[in-house]
């Protein structure tokens, strides 16, 4: 690693903080490190106290505020940003719609940027391939196919499973505490790979600066790798009662799909319902491999289920 480096960080959301405060940190006992935060102008001028407060705290964390919007700009426009940065690390999600993340990853390499962390913290879409149910995912490999087809710039991409509070998620449906139900989605024995925002965060970070540099290549995280039987175990341990245990299976899901096909909760239920891609093993994550602890799901029921049902643990 170089002993400069200049770091532009895409998005300010769950993981884009997440990622800036532990980049912050690092920056802070690294000379020669700057960290900048690309942010739209309406949320830097915003009123919302939400948006606010976390302007405030990156300034605080002396994090470079940088105006602008990776959906309206033209890709030479993005490129003419991200050319003052040595490493870009994409943390935007899927909300800019399709097409953005490709028109990001082209401003890259016209921006001759050295090393790309693009938008690809979830599961494996190598093993999921093209056509599934979750229409983004395409652009997902159109991404990858783009940058492994070139040598000039550097990529990373960390690949995280689903954000563990998402699991938990009421709209997702899988663990639905106000019925006291947990359902499977496609089987009891199907796996899902989880890990916290903040461990995503700190872990990326582990990854920006490891030694030997990591080039080309995907790296897998974890936090947890559980099936929905274990889940559905751990909601019962955590909260001290039975809750009722539902599968839904594939051709349900996809049938739910077809009436509601705009659906993207309905789209992400099929891809795990599946189960191609959406899990791995904890022995080969890069934090196992390094030691590293990181949050399990039944650490973050604790701290976090435990909270909103109102129970106490003493």
């Amino acid at each position: 690693m170089s002993h400069t480096q200049s770091i532009l960080v895409l998005g300010a959301g769950e993981l884009g903080m997440a990622v800036l405060r532990s980049l912050a940190r690092r920056a802070a006992s690294s000379p020669g490190v700057s960290v900048a935060v690309l942010l739209r102008q309406s949320t830097l001028q915003s009123s919302d106290a939400a948006k606010q407060k976390d302007v405030t705290e990156l300034r605080s964390l002396a994090i470079e505020l940088v105006p602008g919007d990776l959906a309206a700009q033209s890709e030479a426009s993005l490129a003419a940003l991200f050319r003052r940065f040595d490493t870009v690390i994409s943390c935007t999600g899927f909300v800019g719609g399709k097409g953005v993340q490709m028109k990001i990853a082209r401003a890259v390499l016209e921006a001759g940027v050295e090393r790309y962390f693009p938008w690809q913290f979830g599961v494996d879409y190598d093993v999921i391939g093209r056509g599934s149910a979750q229409d983004l995912f395409d652009e997902q490999l159109d991404v990858r196919d783009l940058l492994r087809a070139q040598d000039r710039t550097e990529w990373v991409i960390v690949s995280t499973g689903m954000f563990t509070s998402f699991l938990f998620e009421p709209s997702f449906g899988v663990v639905d505490l106000g019925q006291n139900t947990v359902h499977a989605l496609g089987s009891w024995d199907n796996a899902v790979t989880v890990t916290t925002a903040e461990d995503i965060g700190k872990l990326t970070v582990e990854i920006v600066f490891a030694e030997p540099r990591i080039v080309d290549e995907v790296v897998f995280v974890a936090g947890d790798t559980v099936t929905y039987r274990q889940l559905a175990d751990a909601v019962d341990a955590v909260l001290g009662h039975k809750a009722r245990r539902v599968e839904w299976s594939v051709p349900q899901l996809q049938s739910e799909l077809a009436e509601e096909p705009d659906s993207a909760v309905r789209k992400y239920r099929v891809v795990f319902a599946e189960g191609a891609g959406v899990s791995w093993d904890m022995g080969r994550t890069f934090n196992a491999r390094r030691g590293m602890a990181v949050c399990s799901m039944e650490q973050w029921m604790r701290e976090n289920l435990l909270a909103s049902e109102g129970v106490s643990l003493l």
